[in-house]
């Protein structure tokens, strides 16, 4: 993986993950551009089974070109498609920083993949174990019984995203949302992905918003994703990216306490419990200070 790949994961700076499709050099160029900290290029929804070669061919340039400070990862077909490993084949000579699975079942789907990477990165003379992995963990009904078993499944696992598009299709239902607000089978889906990242330690990745236009909304949504834990969300449109990045920053009173917790028990480094403007504060205060400030 290249440098900056692993210096943007490890200062917690994924916060925006915005599709690119891979039949679309002028729309990548254009992402590229932008702010987004990784840009997912698409061999998957956005291309039609008859440009599927084509876009292998044109994500392996993308990713052979100049590199910004964007981490760039490579959304396959899914497992059963049959299509995986072909997509692998194509775009791991490119070295991207990650591939990203749709509709992961398991820990089992991840250590397959795992274990093709292996093979490709011996190949290419890249480094073993340097390219990472994303689910979207919850595209399918079966999925979410999967979710409690992706912790340890894999040391390239970087994150649990849940999607609600294809679960919709999948469950069989007529609306997902309405108001703004999603439906209860949604939610289900959304918290215990959140949930299973919290127990794998990786990253959760809210879904995509799909109200362009509605750039409240977004803002609305995303600042409800941080408030629960999600660290970062997956984008389609250029637009969105400054909106997401901003509302995934720590307020100023959110900094200012956390660097209060924070000196207070490089103070007092034998004590587990310390008093804070009239509270009681604890590790578990300690961990959320230093999350906040993207330290670890």
């Amino acid at each position: 993986m290249p440098p900056h790949g692993d210096d943007a994961q490890g200062a917690g700076l994924m916060r925006s993950m915005l599709f690119v499709p891979g039949d679309s050099p002028r729309k990548f160029e254009k992402a590229s551009q932008g702010k987004a900290d990784a840009l997912i290029i698409d061999l998957e929804d956005s291309v039609v089974t008859e440009k599927k070669e084509e876009a292998r061919t044109l994500t392996l340039a993308m990713l052979r070109g100049p590199r910004g400070p964007h981490l760039l990862y490579v959304r396959v077909n899914a497992l059963d498609t049959g299509m995986t490993l072909a997509d692998l084949a194509a775009v791991m000579p490119g070295a991207p920083d990650g591939i990203v699975l749709p509709k992961s079942r398991s820990g089992d789907d991840v250590r397959q993949v795992a274990t093709w990477l292996e093979a490709f990165e011996a190949a290419a003379g890249s480094t073993v174990g340097s390219t990472r992995i994303v689910c979207v963990a919850t595209e399918t009904a079966g999925s979410i019984f999967g979710l409690g078993t992706y912790k340890d499944c894999s040391p390239r696992l970087a994150g649990l995203m849940w999607g609600a598009e294809d679960l919709s299709a999948s469950l069989g239902a007529t609306e997902k949302a309405s108001g703004g607000v999603f439906h209860s089978p949604y939610r289900l889906a959304r918290d215990l992905c959140l949930m299973a990242a919290a127990a794998a330690d990786v990253a959760p990745i809210d879904t995509v918003y799909t109200d362009i236009e509605n750039l409240s909304g977004l803002e609305q949504e995303t600042r409800a994703a941080r408030r629960d834990g999600f660290s970062a969300k997956a984008l389609i449109h250029p637009k969105h990216v400054d909106i997401v990045n901003a509302a995934f920053e720590p307020t100023e009173a959110e900094r200012i306490w956390a660097e209060k917790v924070i000196a207070a028990f490089a103070g007092n480094p034998d004590s587990g419990t310390l008093r804070l403007d009239g509270m009681m504060i604890d590790k578990p205060h300690l961990r959320a200070a230093k999350k906040i400030l993207g330290e670890r």
